[in-house]
């Protein structure tokens, strides 16, 4: 009796991981730029814990970093929101931006990977279970909470965020006096410009995106985060 031996079956893949593949993909030679890690797959060298004790120090050697490239401490604070508020913020508008989905961008929940020059060149997760819309594919599988809406998914979204925001914006402001409006406001220029760039590197309807970062500011303003101030953006203001 001849015994037929059937391929082995591919292990599902995990909604998480459906959705970083794709991130991976937006930007051409530089796969980091919105993707983010599971923590628990990577080695630590390197990386550090939002969260933690040693955040003042790690956002003050970023400062000091930023310092070798310009004399100007208002602008070497900026440029180093700009790369915090990118990690907590930008990331997780991509996903919610394209897909509809978003991981946990709490403060609890992220770390942070830096190059070899010292600079922020990636983020990670200790917790990658993503929140999904009702009519998500992955609605019923594992690492996946269902939201009720799009309204919902950003007031959840931004108050997570806000979490860690805050102590970002607390570390660089014991640095050089970075006023709480132009810090919010770079905070809501992250969110306008990912909304109109996201949906043309992921080929995505841009009125969703629009749409979906609109929902993502105005939890932001209806938190007390003042996100629409764009108007100040144009020179450093202390």
């Amino acid at each position: 009796m001849t015994t037929l031996l059937l391929p082995p079956t591919a292990a599902p893949v995990r909604p998480f991981e459906d959705t970083r593949a794709r991130l991976r993909a937006l930007a051409a030679g530089a796969p980091r730029v919105y993707a983010v890690a599971c923590i628990d797959e990577e080695p630590r060298r390197r990386w550090w814990f939002l969260g933690g004790g040693e955040r003042q120090q790690r956002i003050e050697a970023l400062y000091d970093r930023a310092l070798l490239d310009t004399e100007d401490p208002r602008i070497a604070v900026e440029q180093v929101a700009g790369a915090l508020i990118h990690a907590v913020v930008g990331r997780v508008l991509a996903p919610y931006a394209l897909e509809g989905r978003v991981w946990d961008p709490g403060l609890d929940n992220l770390w942070l990977h830096q190059d070899s020059d010292g600079c922020i060149d990636w983020a990670g997760l200790a917790d990658d279970t993503l929140r999904v819309l009702p009519e998500d594919r992955a609605v019923g599988e594992r690492d996946v909470v269902v939201l009720p809406c799009e309204q919902a998914m950003a007031v959840w979204t931004a108050h997570r965020a806000a979490t860690a925001l805050d102590a970002v914006h607390l570390a660089l402001r014991s640095l050089v006096p970075l006023d709480r409006n132009r810090f919010w406001a770079i905070v809501g220029r992250t969110v306008v410009t990912g909304a109109a760039q996201l949906p043309v590197l992921g080929g995505a309807s841009r009125r969703t995106a629009a749409r979906r970062g609109q929902a993502l500011l105005d939890a932001f303003v209806a938190a007390g985060y003042p996100v629409r101030g764009l108007a100040g953006l144009g020179q450093p203001s202390l």
